[in-house]
């Protein structure tokens, strides 16, 4: 938990998206259909098939904050940025909200961003700015849950693929205390993998909060593509164990994203064979130890190329040497 040397808002601050507008300069201005964003999922869909040319989005906006904390606090000039961000660019969009006259707390107005800046999935979220001990422009709230904002999609679902759980392992849940001197351990029994980070591991949720330096950087990127591939590993191996088969023991393809996984992996592990084949096949190695031994080296790749660690290592290990050069 971040500690600040100020006073905050302890109240919420809550955002919604309201409206979805694709425009293309002089030509049209497109509101799109409700169904394009998803208030219970926090998810605006922006790829629309009869309007693929659109250059620009408007985001229609609503905010409030705490009226009774606000009017009794020591803040003054306080105002409501809207914040869009994209890591995969490392694009930034803002926009001040404007108060609602007669609706005190309330805030409203629009963030207008370039399809060119952006690639996939950006992330929109709110924060209040005020003047605080004499100090301008400290941030004195920020919304507790994101949107994201996918560039890609037609409909607006998360498409979750693992929960990060930052927690101490050594104050934490008791089955985690033994692996209090781990950085990180990797759960497959739910319904998503979760990756429970330490914080209790000296720099590490720093690291990989870290916005700073362009090394550091690239050493976070570079943990995080190591933390996926232990994710992808260990999904794969559980997926692989838990195999439904029918009738004849021919074993099934699991629902939902575990489908999109096993079949992702597979195709890593043994290339040279169809689909169905390759199904069967790890079926039948899994449970001959001397066969399914022999693969390991080929999970172990599937899972480091699916985490793409060899691209981030190579960054990293660049821009170390451009650091060292400067230096």
């Amino acid at each position: 938990m971040k500690v600040y040397p100020y006073r905050r808002l302890t109240g919420e601050l809550f955002f919604e998206v309201t409206g979805v507008r694709q425009e293309l300069e002089g030509r049209y201005q497109h509101d799109l259909d409700t169904r394009s964003f998803s208030t219970q999922e926090r998810v605006a869909a922006l790829h629309q098939a009869e309007r693929h040319d659109w250059e620009s989005v408007r985001l229609g906006l609503s905010a409030s904050l705490p009226i009774k904390e606000l009017a009794e606090g020591p803040w003054t000039d306080v105002s409501v940025i809207a914040v869009l961000t994209e890591k995969a660019t490392n694009s930034r969009t803002t926009a001040r909200l404007s108060p609602v006259e007669g609706e005190e707390g309330s805030w409203t107005g629009h963030l207008r961003f370039w399809r060119s800046a952006y690639r996939s999935r950006a992330e929109l979220s709110v924060v209040a700015v005020a003047t605080t001990e004499g100090v301008r422009g400290r941030v004195i709230a920020e919304s507790e849950g994101s949107w994201i904002v996918d560039l890609t999609a037609s409909a607006p679902t998360r498409r979750r693929e693992m929960v990060v759980n930052e927690v101490d392992f050594t104050n934490g849940p008791e089955w985690l205390r033994p692996f209090k001197d781990a950085p990180w351990i990797v759960e497959t029994s739910g319904d998503l993998p979760t990756v429970h980070l330490n914080a209790g591991f000296e720099g590490i949720s720093e690291l990989i909060n870290s916005a700073g330096s362009p090394l550091e950087r690239a050493v976070r990127d570079m943990l995080a593509a190591q933390i996926a591939a232990d994710v992808w590993t260990a999904v794969f191996h559980s997926l692989v164990s838990d195999l439904e088969v029918d009738e004849h023991g021919a074993p099934q393809w699991p629902s939902g994203w575990r489908d999109g996984v096993l079949r992702g992996m597979l195709a890593d592990i043994l290339p040279d064979h169809h689909e169905s084949d390759a199904l069967r096949e790890i079926h039948l190695r899994r449970s001959e130890s001397a066969a399914w031994n022999e693969l390991q080296p080929r999970i172990n790749y599937a899972a480091v190329r699916r985490a793409k660690v060899a691209r981030n290592l190579g960054t990293a290990i660049r821009t170390l040497d451009v650091s060292q050069r400067e230096s």
